[in-house]
C-alpha cells in the first residue's frame, strides 16, 4: 500500500469517526446504531496502520489480494446491516399490527 493510499484511508477512517460522533451529538443517529459504524471506522484505521494483519487475513481466508479481502469483509458488513434492519422492520411491523388492532378495539367501544 502506497503512502498516498494509507493517508487517504486514514482520512476516511477518521472522517467516519467524526461524522458518526457528530450525528450522535445532533441526535440524528441513535447510539445503538453508532457502535457498529464506529467499529467499522476503527477497523479501517487498524487495517491501514497494521497492514500485515490485512495480509494475514488475506492469506487466512484464501483470497488472492488484500483488496479482495476488504471487498469480502465489506460485503459481509453490508449483509449484517441488512439482517439487522430486517429484524427491526419485522419487529416494527408486528408493533404496527398490534397497535392497529388495539385502536380498532378502542374505536369499537
Amino acid at each position: 500500500m502506497t503512502a498516498q493510499q494509507k493517508i487517504a484511508a486514514l482520512i476516511m477512517g477518521a472522517g467516519l469517526f467524526l461524522v458518526i460522533i457528530e450525528m450522535v451529538r445532533r441526535r440524528k443517529l441513535a447510539e445503538e446504531y453508532s457502535f457498529l459504524w464506529l467499529l467499522t471506522g476503527l477497523c479501517v484505521i487498524v487495517l491501514v496502520l497494521w497492514y500485515d494483519l490485512l495480509e494475514w487475513l488475506t492469506h487466512f481466508i484464501g483470497a488472492m489480494t488484500p483488496t479482495t479481502t476488504l471487498f469480502i469483509f465489506g460485503f459481509l458488513f453490508l449483509m449484517l446491516i441488512n439482517l439487522h434492519y430486517s429484524m427491526k422492520i419485522s419487529r416494527l411491523g408486528l408493533q404496527v399490527k398490534e397497535l392497529a388492532q388495539k385502536i380498532a378495539i378502542y374505536e369499537r367501544k
